[in-house]
């Protein structure tokens, strides 16, 4: 059933202003009638006396009939209040609520977790004998995972030194496919909070119906900022019923190369931690696998597909339809009217200012 609404009905303590404002006026700048009358025996003492031999043929030549009510004026006056009321009317947004039925598919509730921290951008891989940086090989191998995963919810969060939710849980697997192609290294900072990302991942997907809460967490190194320490947050995951599978990226070389600040050097602390990496996957019920792997994301599919899927579930919104339109024409209409009468306007707002 449709329904009528405004979405800023605030502003609809405007509406009274024109006819308080004269009130106010008044109240707060008084006429002086005491100095007025004080000057009116000073008036009356300097009059001076006309002298006419025939004073009646004078009277009635020059005696005028009282004017009555100007039509004109008033109808300005009308039309003023008109064009008020429809620019308040406009102003509160009045729109139509349309009633919408969303309905989600059954499916799985998938939050990856991303590492883009600086030491993404190691060139510890190759591909046809070309160097390739740690992001590229992820999202190489989670783009495939994504597209893969159809009726499942995917969410996105990234971290760095901090870390943030880059898509809600969504259906729209190539909105998320895009947000994680234009992810680059050092975007989230240069350290890397795993904890973070793992406890913020359970705060979102905590939200979801149990039996299908699954976080795919894609790291390269230690912990080294944040609030939360990694098997810490692996704890809350698991009171939480969520499970987490870990790819690992990275290899076991003393000095890896890497991009930093437009040249390669060779650095020796980009090494992994795969022993923090794999208690995360056992706390949780996970696994853990390495990026490197090609029956990885074969294998991360498989243990998905046993768990349980989510009940599809129904919800009915409303989407606005704006009608401002309507009253916004109003008021342009009653603005070309007065155009038609700029006499009588010009009266009213005399008789306003002598009132």
């Amino acid at each position: 059933m449709n329904a009528f609404a405004f979405a800023w009905p605030w502003f609809g303590l405007l509406l009274p202003l024109p006819f308080l404002l004269p009130w106010l006026l008044a109240r707060l700048w008084p006429r002086n009638t005491d100095s007025a009358a004080a000057a009116q025996p000073q008036v009356e003492s300097q009059r001076i006396t006309l002298l006419h031999p025939q004073l009646e043929a004078l009277e009635s030549a020059y005696q005028v009939r009282r004017p009555g009510p100007d039509f004109a004026s008033g109808l300005s006056r009308l039309l003023l209040y008109l064009l008020w009321v429809a620019l308040v009317l406009a102003l509160m947004r009045p729109q139509w609520l349309v009633p919408h039925t969303e309905v989600s598919t059954p499916g799985y509730d998938l939050m990856l977790a991303v590492d883009a921290s600086h030491s993404m951008d190691a060139l510890d891989f190759s591909d046809r004998g070309q160097q390739l940086n740690r992001m590229q090989v992820v999202k190489g191998v989670m783009g495939r995972f994504i597209d893969e995963r159809a009726g499942d919810r995917i969410g996105l969060i990234i971290f760095g030194t901090e870390a943030f939710v880059l898509s809600p849980l969504t259906i729209d697997r190539y909105a998320v496919r895009q947000l994680l192609d234009g992810v680059v290294p050092g975007i989230a900072g240069g350290s890397t909070a795993l904890g973070d990302a793992i406890a913020l991942g359970v705060k979102k997907l905590r939200q979801r119906p149990e039996g299908s809460r699954v976080m795919l967490l894609i790291a390269d190194g230690d912990n080294t900022a944040g609030s939360f320490q990694p098997l810490e947050a692996a704890g809350l995951a698991r009171l939480a019923g969520i499970r987490i599978y870990v790819i690992g990226v990275g290899s076991k070389q003393a000095r890896i190369p890497i991009l930093h600040q437009g040249k390669i050097e060779y650095w020796d602390d980009l090494t992994m931690d795969e022993e923090t990496l794999q208690q995360i996957a056992d706390i949780t019920g996970g696994a853990y696998f390495r990026a490197t792997n090609r029956l990885a994301l074969e294998e991360i599919s498989e243990r998905v597909g046993e768990l349980e899927k989510t009940e599809s579930e129904t919800r009915r919104v409303f989407l606005p339809e704006p009608l401002y339109r309507w009253p916004l024409g109003v008021a342009l209409l009653a603005l070309l009217l007065l155009g038609l009468f700029p006499e009588g306007r010009r009266r009213g707002l005399r008789r306003a200012s002598n009132a």
